[in-house]
């Protein structure tokens, strides 16, 4: 039996091959001239997923110009090479996502629109963890006065969640939404304790390729063999530092949060820069950090390990 399609997704599909033919070229051209861009091997990540259905493929193309937009393509050129798509396929696709106001036009160029703003902004009134650690977040700031960091991993990155500024007048790179490498912050070291020290090695090479792309360059890269002598102490301590190996002259101070199965789901930190980091305040800290980590940990189910009762033989 043969299946119909929709008459939308088969009118755009016969349109898209029928200017393939003549549009396609100019595509090629400019995806041999350039290196793949983020914003394509994002977009190519998305699409490359599953062999598509015709009835998904309008879908996912529309979900990968967004991830091409947040990945830097701002034209119909170079979200068209991300995509692998036709101009007149592309600018269908990316006005209906301007008229849904997931983008938005500014000037000749596109940009991530307010709809995602607002769904972002739900999305993280709706993960719990936010909710039930951002009470202890206020108590840290009010106590510390420095900048108060919430984050959870993703893949080989932590993503921030939640942040509270200091009140010494001093800003960070760091946002909500912004994503670092693990091994390079305080805050995702604190979310690699439990791991074996063969992943801590890779995570942090990992963390090397990413920071050599960046314009900025922390002042305090520490070698493998440092790295992993430093997060054998924090295991043991359930803590871990960040010494300026993220972002020049700042350091911070981490600890996990667990959940009720006794795995780590997120990580606090409390940052601040040198003057206000030295060395001796920062072991100050680390009981303060732990304590209110372990209360978000509590408040998620978590339950401090009872040392085993030793029974007396009779």
């Amino acid at each position: 039996m043969t299946k119909t399609l929709n008459p939308t997704v088969e009118h755009e599909l016969s349109m898209d091959r029928t200017a393939g033919k003549s549009a396609a070229p100019d595509v090629d051209a400019a995806n041999e001239a350039n290196e793949p861009s983020e914003a394509q091997a994002s977009a190519a990540a998305l699409l490359d997923l599953t062999p598509q259905q015709a009835g998904t493929q309008t879908l996912l193309r529309g979900l990968a110009i967004l991830e091409a937009a947040a990945g830097g393509a701002r034209d119909l050129r170079s979200i068209g090479a991300a995509l692998g798509t036709t101009r007149s396929t592309t600018h269908r696709l990316v006005s209906s996502l301007v008229q849904a106001r997931y983008l938005r036009q500014v000037g000749g160029g596109y940009l991530l629109g307010p709809k995602l703003i607002e769904l972002g902004t739900i999305a993280l009134e709706q993960m719990p963890l936010t909710a039930v650690a951002r009470p202890h977040l206020q108590v840290l700031a009010e106590h510390t006065h420095d900048t108060i960091h919430l984050g959870v991993r993703d893949g080989d990155d932590v993503l921030y969640i939640d942040k509270i500024p200091g009140t010494r007048g001093l800003e960070m790179r760091s946002r909500v939404g912004h994503r670092m490498p693990l091994a390079s912050t305080g805050i995702g070291k604190a979310m690699m304790l439990d791991l074996p020290p063969e992943t801590w090695s890779k995570l942090l090479e990992a963390s090397h390729r990413v920071l050599a792309k960046v314009s900025f360059k922390p002042d305090h890269q520490p070698d493998i063999d440092t790295f992993v002598q430093r997060m054998t102490r924090y295991s043991q301590g359930g803590f871990t530092f960040d010494l300026e190996e993220n972002e020049a002259s700042i350091r911070c101070v981490a600890a996990p949060v667990r959940d009720a199965s006794g795995a780590i789901v997120a990580a606090l930190s409390v940052a601040s820069t040198i003057p206000y980091m030295p060395s001796e305040r920062m072991e100050e800290l680390i009981p303060v950090v732990q304590r209110e980590a372990r209360a978000i940990s509590q408040e998620l189910g978590w339950r401090v390990p009872q040392p085993a009762t030793r029974r007396i033989k009779r």
